[in-house]
């Protein structure tokens, strides 16, 4: 197991889901922007997603509001993501890919086969940009300084985008 495992298992343990669901949805609604994928989060409005952590006994409830991810107080959801801390955590971190996840069923998707192939879809699609991300959350002109930084130290390969691009 990657090192972090053991604490987070333990931490989602003792701390209630309706908390870790607020600051996941807080932590991915922030990645999203500045990011392609969230243009394609209008085929998912209203739709509620769970994310079921099999080893931890976690079930974590969102909806999709716009380019956001929002903590639900319901428990339905019209797809379930169910899988290991460690399974999600190689989704996250993108050290395996989905379809190798998935074709291995060590994630598997559980309610609207629509829905669920169109979460998928975009989570093996998904390719972070980092410079995209700075520039939407500092904007430009502090985008333009933090960026060549993160580059050195290899966070960000790419140049920011241009004002007006």
């Amino acid at each position: 197991m990657p090192p972090p495992i053991q604490p987070l298992l333990f931490a989602l343990r003792l701390i209630p889901d309706a908390l870790h669901t607020q600051i996941l949805a807080r932590l991915c609604t922030h990645l999203l922007r500045g990011q392609s994928i969230a243009g394609r989060l209008d085929h998912l409005q209203g739709r509620r997603i769970a994310i079921h952590i099999t080893d931890s006994g976690n079930r974590l409830v969102f909806e999709i509001r716009g380019t956001q991810l929002r903590a639900t107080r319901t428990d339905t959801a019209d797809v379930t993501l169910h899988g290991s801390l460690t399974d999600f955590w190689r989704l996250a971190t993108r050290a395996e890919d989905p379809d190798t996840l998935f074709f291995h069923r060590r994630l598997s998707l559980e309610g609207d086969t629509e829905t669920g192939l169109y979460i998928k879809n975009l989570l093996d699609a998904l390719e972070f940009d980092w410079p995209a991300h700075v520039t939407a959350v500092l904007g430009q002109p502090a985008a333009s300084r933090l960026i060549p930084l993160l580059q050195k130290i290899s966070l960000a390969t790419r140049p920011p985008p241009r004002a007006g691009a």
